[in-house]
């Protein structure tokens, strides 16, 4: 990114969070609507790889359904930016009256019990937003990482704004994070990660959709060597001002087999949770970049 792009896209980010806080909410909304339905129609690489997935996603799906389908998906990923740019205004009420959380008792029972928590959660809804509600309705704080972004100036924004909603934010790249992440674990603390994508050396391969993918090996490894549990969680908006939101049973830890082999396993079993929860609401999964390792360009082709 050039200097120039950067100062652009950091002066973009900080003119959402210091102005679209302050419109009247009907009129955030409709402005995020008007911006996601242009951006649909011109049809531009984020919407049209959006369309491919989604066409993995719903393989029966015909063009105009796929058209309907990336439409609703691009207006749900505006509702996410145009929440998260309010949220820091929000009252712990309006928080908690934005979300409405399926079996939270296996969350807060998870804490109870003092083993600590990995919560792993897909491109799904707002998981800013159920992150707030964690900080405010359960009072627990948590930790998470972020990738670092440039320019710097943007990372720091976000960083920021997570923490001010109550989250500690420690930056991807590294291996210091892990550790870090490991010791709040064994310490009794919740991590919470978003974990459907991960395209390095070290991600795990899965079945999804009926073709490969990988996933973050870090979930799985967490709960192997700090003896957590580990909860999928789902998220989905239905056409209201509440997001809905799932905490799925917990993952466990293979009784055989190598590291290697059990991390595969658990973490095949988190590709298959988010699976579901994306299949019930396609249209709320915010995955507008290559996923699926045929869809990924040679290495010598990458810009």
């Amino acid at each position: 990114m050039s200097a120039l792009k950067g100062r652009i896209t950091d002066g973009l980010y900080g003119l959402g969070w210091g102005a679209v806080k302050k419109l009247p909410e009907p009129a955030a909304e409709a402005l995020f609507r008007t911006i996601a339905d242009r951006a649909w129609k011109r049809r531009g690489k984020s919407v049209l790889r959006l369309e491919s997935n989604l066409a993995r996603v719903v393989p029966d799906a015909g063009p105009e359904r796929l058209a309907e389908l990336s439409r609703a998906g691009m207006r749900s990923y505006m509702r996410y930016w145009m929440e998260s740019f309010r949220l820091p205004t929000w009252t712990p009420e309006r928080i908690r009256a934005s979300i409405d959380v399926t079996d939270a008792h296996l969350l807060t029972e998870g804490l109870d019990s003092g083993r600590g928590v990995v919560l792993a959660l897909p491109h799904l809804g707002n998981w800013d937003l159920a992150g707030a509600w964690v900080t405010t309705d359960l009072k627990v704080p948590f930790t998470t990482v972020a990738e670092r972004l440039k320019p710097e100036s943007l990372y720091d924004r976000f960083v920021a704004y997570r923490e001010g909603l109550g989250m500690e934010v420690l930056p991807h790249s590294g291996g210091a994070a892990f550790g870090t992440l490991a010791r709040r674990l064994r310490a009794g603390g919740l991590v919470c990660l978003v974990a459907d994508r991960d395209l390095s050396a070290s991600g795990v391969e899965v079945s999804f959709f009926g073709a490969t993918a990988r996933m973050p090996a870090g979930p799985a490894l967490l709960a192997q060597q700090t003896g957590a549990l580990l909860l999928p969680v789902t998220l989905w908006y239905d056409g209201t001002p509440v997001m809905g939101a799932r905490v799925h049973p917990a993952i466990g830890v293979p009784e055989e087999g190598t590291r290697a082999e059990k991390t595969a396993a658990m973490t095949q079993a988190l590709a298959d949770a988010f699976a579901g929860g994306i299949a019930e609401h396609p249209e709320d999964w915010h995955m507008l970049q290559r996923l699926w390792l045929d869809d990924l360009e040679p290495r010598g082709e990458r810009a």
